[in-house]
């Protein structure tokens, strides 16, 4: 695997961001931005991927190269069998073609008839520990003609409640957010707890963290797909923010670079617990959940899907092992009980 330094890819990425636009541009569209959001997206896959290996310190990831037929290319990387992670990969994609797939353009009608390019990284952890929470990150750039937008975003789901562990993560990611505007981790911290919810269960998929899309020059920082959520209202009462094409790579970046920072202390810590059947039993109860909120709900999966991806890569996301139990009730007043009636529900971890 590459490996990189944080102060070299930190430096690699605060240049290709500072070359990017003229800063009195707010809509423009920069000419190398499709290299540029591809080289970020390259750099944070090797950088996450060095950093998960020193951690599991017995698994390496192995990579598999592959091309989209349609157009496109992209680098999957699964960590199998390893001290910490069962198993998890880490994708790095670019994608491009004549139209895009029902499921965007329903949301951005104006990108009809355009062709597109897409690129982005994502990565979900299934540690072995159920004592240590799995992991989800995602971060795309799409372009189709001359509209643009980005998105992402990271979540964390525990099976067990340890409420220093979703302080530190969500503190994490605040901090990212805050360093560009203050409403950023308010809006989307919120949009996250609206989109990771299991509807036909009516729970939580986790504690949440950030969720984004769409985000472009228009200044709207709530763009999903209900008016009168939690995330919607408070957007509202924001307003408009105004940003360019500049603005929105520096904040993907540096969520980005906030994801080890966040997570890794929490393995750390969480690691080396004992642990009994009991729990690993619950860990892939809960992993259940997981796997059916990927299936059923996740705009990657169906995304890829559509567009005729590797499904291996796609799918990648779904636990090594998972269980379903018929009208499963946890005894009260357990762990497990406290998980789901106390510990799922929205919460605002980064005051707590």
């Amino acid at each position: 695997m590459g490996r990189h330094s944080d102060n070299s890819l930190q430096k690699a990425m605060d240049n290709t961001i500072s070359s990017a636009l003229p800063a009195n541009s707010v809509n423009t569209l920069p000419g190398n931005s499709r290299q540029k959001v591809k080289q970020f997206m390259q750099n944070l896959q090797d950088q996450i991927c060095a950093a998960l290996e020193e951690l599991d310190k017995k698994a390496c990831f192995r990579e598999d190269h592959w091309q989209r037929s349609l157009g496109g290319e992209g680098r999957t990387r699964v960590i199998r069998e390893g001290r910490v992670f069962e198993q998890g990969g880490v994708n790095f994609s670019e994608v491009w073609g004549d139209t895009l797939p029902p499921a965007i353009l329903s949301q951005r009608p104006e990108a009809a008839g355009h062709d597109f390019f897409a690129t982005g990284t994502s990565l979900v952890l299934h540690p072995r520990n159920p004592y240590v929470p799995t992991v989800h990150l995602n971060y795309r750039y799409f372009e189709a003609g001359p509209i643009w937008w980005f998105g992402g975003g990271a979540d964390l789901t525990p099976y067990y409640p340890f409420v220093q562990d979703a302080i530190d993560f969500h503190t994490s990611l605040k901090r990212a957010c805050d360093s560009y505007h203050p409403e950023y981790y308010p809006v989307f911290k919120r949009w996250c707890d609206e989109y990771f919810y299991l509807r036909h269960r009516q729970e939580q998929r986790g504690i949440g963290g950030i969720f984004f899309d769409y985000q472009d020059a228009s200044g709207k920082l709530y763009v999903g797909s209900q008016t009168d959520s939690a995330a919607a209202l408070y957007s509202q009462q924001v307003g408009t923010v105004s940003r360019n094409w500049n603005d929105i790579f520096g904040f993907v970046h540096q969520c980005g670079l906030a994801f080890l920072p966040a997570y890794v202390p929490i393995v750390e810590r969480r690691q080396e617990m004992e642990y009994s059947d009991r729990q690993r039993q619950f860990q892939l109860y809960r992993r259940g959940r997981y796997a059916e909120f990927n299936l059923v709900y996740d705009r990657g999966t169906v995304f890829g899907l559509q567009t005729e991806g590797r499904a291996e890569s796609i799918l990648m996301s779904l636990p090594p092992l998972a269980r379903w139990e018929y009208c499963y009730e946890p005894e009260p007043g357990t762990p497990e009980a406290q998980l789901t009636e106390i510990f799922l529900q929205p919460q605002d971890w980064a005051k707590v």
